[in-house]
């Protein structure tokens, strides 16, 4: 008798292990979708503001440009401009979604690393948005202060500019914002190489970008230290091919999905 209430429970407990298996996979793919495809749609919206800010303010190369120039362009610009950085930000501010949401989606929320790394991933994108929405928030009573200041104003405002520039900029926002959202793709990239959860070729690939994304920590140092080596198209190359890959991961989940539902 023992051995028998044995087998059934037994039985019994695998069975439900095979329908909590079976309820779930539902909830799993749909989160590996949502993710999948906010990663390629924050993305893309995010490239297309940045693109539409490159053309009308000239970014990023203005960000290294003295007080005297970027003030009187942001100036020229407008309230256009202004909703431009907005749009920016908070593009960006999306891609924080699918980061939190990445663990559920590739089935690894127990995984240490990955936890780690999905929370520097969304302090990430918080101090990137912080950088950009001081365009928003900061610079402009700047810029008018600026331009209708006289020369001790201007100077005043200057000295303000490039405080709050190199703080909420350069440290917070490229810095800092930068290298938390490097070690975030790095961790993911070795994540996928030691687990397949995804092909193996996405993984070196965001190393590859995270590298190169790297390099552009030269140009934010140089800001600091004079003569501090700098390689602008490493840079230019890491961000495009780091933007890339959140698009690569966006659709493989999504294919995934598909694959494993036929």
């Amino acid at each position: 008798m023992g051995t028998v209430s044995g087998r059934r429970q037994g039985s019994e407990a695998t069975e439900r292990t095979i329908a909590v298996g079976l309820s779930s996979s539902g909830p799993r793919r749909r989160t590996a979708v949502v993710t999948g495809s906010l990663f390629i749609a924050s993305t893309i919206a995010f490239m297309i503001a940045a693109t539409v800010l490159s053309m009308t303010f000239d970014w990023p190369d203005i960000l290294r440009e003295p007080p005297d120039v970027v003030l009187p362009e942001f100036a020229a610009g407008g309230a256009s401009l202004v909703w431009t950085w907005f749009a920016v930000a908070w593009t960006y501010a999306v891609l924080a979604v699918p980061i939190l949401l990445l663990p559920t989606a590739l089935a690894r929320r127990r995984d240490a690393a990955l936890r780690a790394a999905t929370y520097l991933g969304a302090a990430s994108v918080l101090l990137s948005v912080i950088g950009f929405l001081r365009w928003v928030f900061v610079v402009p009573p700047l810029a008018d202060s600026y331009m209708s200041g006289d020369e001790t104003t201007r100077s005043a405002v200057a000295a303000a500019w490039t405080a709050q520039h190199q703080y909420g900029g350069a440290l917070l926002g490229e810095h800092l914002g930068q290298l938390l959202a490097i070690a975030w793709s790095v961790t993911v990239s070795v994540i996928i190489l030691r687990s397949h959860v995804i092909p193996a070729w996405a993984g070196w690939l965001g190393l590859i970008a995270s590298a190169l994304y790297l390099i552009n920590q030269g140009d934010i140092l140089a800001t600091a230290v004079s003569g501090f080596p700098v390689w602008d198209l490493g840079g230019l190359l890491g961000s495009y091919l780091w933007a890339l890959w959140l698009i690569v991961i966006g659709v493989l989940l999504v294919r995934r999905v598909k694959v494993d539902a036929s």
